[in-house]
């Protein structure tokens, strides 16, 4: 399932190399310090797939620039260990890294006199290579590979993606054709089942459609110092969201946890409102507020039976998921709540503006209307297109796709919102805040109804956090509050990921093993139905409260008795 892992920043390239640069200069220590680490990572790659290091075939795809001199270095530590290395250089040989290139012939790395059919060897099924790695390009490359380097990952590529191939594929850095510092694709790029990088996160490791080829990601301190630069995209720490959740005290009652209005559901859409209306119960909210068509409400009763179906104050308003955009009756009720949330009649209210909702929202901006950072937008890529479009700026749907980090932000911009795009990862940007790339769980999230229960998670974390700023128990300064809606979204996408690893039989899953899009399963889990993620929401919310660095359990706000540390079981994913 998920790993534990650290907050990790991603720092612009440029930022990285002159940080670098006046240590790196006139020496080879950090880069033989940095094949030491490749030939590491790639011995436990080679245990992992054959049992033994011995006798294993490497084919390294070597490049003009530093990291084809780490990978050259790395062949010869493997050479050294009875590996069979080849090296397919991608430029002509006075430009590859000199003193790397004697290292390794001296080691035993032999250097194909034809580097395309060596590679369409190393692809080549049983006779093939059991590791290539990638050291073409670094992370000051731009644009797409060279017509010489594309040809010469082409077969490589044809042979399938991680998992599927008969190879894996160690990335130097990150895979070579990727956008260092925007994530985009623009060119062809070898997917990774692992990548090695130094000193810090790329923006390429975190945003999509790159992050997913990069596979697993090390980070290795090489003694470099990381750049005083401002941080591209971030991936906060499960620990550090985990700190996010709140646990009620003695004092509390259903108004002080917080009150969610739902405004979710049609005649033709009825179960969004069954899934975000239980999403939100289990995450905790203090009460539901539901106002829906009498067979939608008459669907949540049964069963929710705790949901109010009555509109009211409210901490947080969670508008449009299963609303049908061609019942006009309904679209005036939720343009109504819109109005409410954008503040047209009174103070604005924090919301998740989801589905049916987006396209209302988006003729109210570009009539003057302006959202703010509590109001969190759901979109996929397509209603992300759309939105765009409604806002002026024509954009289809393959151009988000092409480059979400860049779209979501502009729609934070364009609405003043905090916007959450449905990709993988998943993207958070809000106005002037640093972009949140969080992992979006399994793909068997892919089901119809998830996003209506990760729609009732954040709505119920937004109230939470909304009826403590109203208690005085807010957490933080000023800074730390202007973010809160984007990490409450961060938090609720972890949520749904837990619950969806739970719901699909992985909890026990050791991250041992590389599988499809770069997450780490041991097993292919299996399918699971939006429900099954609603009743797996309150062990999600354990493992991830467990985890993280808490407040005095005794506080007014935790509200636990000397003794009693603890009024559940710990589960531990």
């Amino acid at each position: 399932m998920s790993q534990l892992l650290p907050t990790e920043n991603a720092y612009p390239a440029r930022a990285v190399a002159d940080a670098e640069a006046p240590l790196t200069a006139g020496t080879d220590r950090y880069m033989h310090a940095a094949a030491h680490a490749l030939a590491r990572a790639a011995v436990e790659e080679l245990r992992g797939m054959r049992g033994a290091v011995p006798g294993a075939r490497v084919l390294l795809l070597v490049g003009g620039g530093h990291n084809g001199g780490d990978a050259l270095l790395a062949g010869a530590l493997l050479a050294r260990r009875g590996c069979a290395v080849t090296a397919a250089p991608a430029a002509e040989i006075s430009r590859l890294h000199a003193t790397a290139l004697a290292d390794a012939c001296a080691a035993g790395v032999r250097l194909a006199a034809d580097p395309m059919a060596a590679a369409r060897a190393a692809a080549g099924g049983a006779a093939g290579a059991d590791l290539v790695v990638d050291g073409l390009t670094g992370i000051g490359a731009t644009g797409p590979l060279r017509p010489a380097a594309a040809a010469l990952i082409a077969p490589l590529c044809a042979a399938g993606d991680p998992g599927e191939r008969p190879f894996r594929v160690l990335a130097v850095d990150l895979p070579s054709g990727v956008g260092v510092d925007d994530g985009t694709l623009p060119g062809p790029a070898l997917a990774a089942d692992r990548t090695v990088t130094f000193t810090c996160f790329k923006a390429a490791h975190l945003a999509p459609p790159a992050a997913p080829r990069c596979g697993r990601v090390d980070v290795v301190d090489l003694g470099l110092p990381v750049p005083d630069a401002a941080v591209l995209a971030c991936r906060p720490a499960d620990a550090e969201l985990g700190r996010l959740l709140r646990v009620p005290g003695d004092r509390d009652h259903k108004y002080t946890r917080g009150v969610v209005g739902l405004w979710a559901g049609s005649q033709t859409y009825p179960g969004a409102a069954v899934l975000a209306a239980s999403a939100a119960v289990r995450t905790g909210a203090g009460m539901v507020r539901l106002a829906a068509p009498a067979r939608v409400v008459d669907l949540v009763l049964a069963r929710r039976p705790e949901v109010v179906p009555a509109d009211g104050r409210c901490q947080a308003l969670v508008l449009g998921p299963g609303t049908d955009p061609a019942d006009a009756p309904r679209a005036a009720e939720l343009d109504a709540a819109l109005g409410r949330v954008l503040g047209e009649a009174g103070e604005p209210v924090d919301a998740v503006i989801d589905a049916g909702a987006l396209p209302l929202l988006a003729a109210r901006i570009a009539t003057g209307g302006r959202c703010m950072p509590r109001q969190v937008l759901t979109p996929h890529a397509g209603e992300a297109a759309a939105l765009l479009g409604a806002l002026g700026e024509q954009t289809p749907r393959e151009a988000v796709e092409a480059a979400p980090a860049a779209a979501a932000r502009r729609l934070a911009e364009l609405t003043g919102a905090t916007v959450l795009l449905k990709t993988t990862p998943t993207l958070i940007a809000s106005p002037g805040g640093t972009l949140l790339s969080v992992d979006s769980g399994p793909g068997w999230l892919a089901t119809a109804g998830s996003g209506d229960v990760l729609a009732g998670i954040i709505g119920a974390l937004l109230a939470a956090r909304r009826a403590d700023a109203e208690n005085g128990k807010a957490v933080g300064g000023e800074d730390v509050q202007a973010e809160a809606p984007a990490r409450c979204a961060a938090l609720g996408v972890r949520l749904h990921a837990v619950a969806a690893a739970r719901a699909a039989g992985l909890v026990d899953a050791s991250p041992a093993v590389t599988a499809g899009a770069g997450r780490l399963f041991a097993c292919s889990g299996h399918p699971l139905a939006a429900l099954d993620l609603t009743e797996a929401i309150p062990a999600a919310w354990n493992h991830l409260w467990s985890i993280g660095p808490h407040r005095a359990l005794n506080s007014p706000r935790a509200g636990t008795a000397p003794g009693h540390a603890c009024r559940g079981k710990n589960v531990h994913p």
